[in-house]
């Protein structure tokens, strides 16, 4: 492989971005929507192997002690290679001086304790489409 970590939004072919959310079983939006989303957040990293797009994510944050992470994702062909942890570990180190927090989906708890993250017992989620993460198993 060969990596090259990018940590800005120049380039990015954002129909890449939607269609990787969607194989991957997170949610996704037009590819707009996904450019506005991560030219607005704090932090952004795009994984690229030989040019392609492999993986991508981003946090919000108030840059002082607070952060979020949001739509992580490999893709498929390049999970279980290290890519995510790349990714993570990108990610995390832009946000040292933070606490974060982020939502796993079902199943990729374990990922994400891997890097130090533990489960919650107060997290709370307002989601607007609320049966359908409770179908998904994100909420009670």
């Amino acid at each position: 492989m060969q990596l090259d970590v990018k940590k800005d939004c120049a380039g990015v072919h954002w129909k890449t971005v939607s269609e990787t959310l969607k194989r991957v079983g997170m949610a996704f939006y037009e590819p707009d929507v996904h450019r506005t989303a991560f030219e607005a957040s704090h932090t952004t990293i795009f994984i690229y192997n030989a040019g392609q797009l492999i993986g991508f994510g981003r946090a919000i944050s108030d840059g002082v002690y607070q952060a979020a992470v949001y739509d992580c994702a490999v893709i498929p062909e390049f999970q279980g290679k290290g890519v995510g942890k790349i990714l993570m570990n990108n990610l995390l180190s832009e946000l040292s001086h933070c606490n974060v927090i982020l939502y796993a989906s079902p199943g990729k708890e374990g990922f994400y304790q891997t890097h130090g993250f533990q489960k919650m017992k107060t997290g709370m989620a307002l989601f607007r489409n609320s049966e359908s993460m409770r179908e998904r198993g994100f909420t009670e």
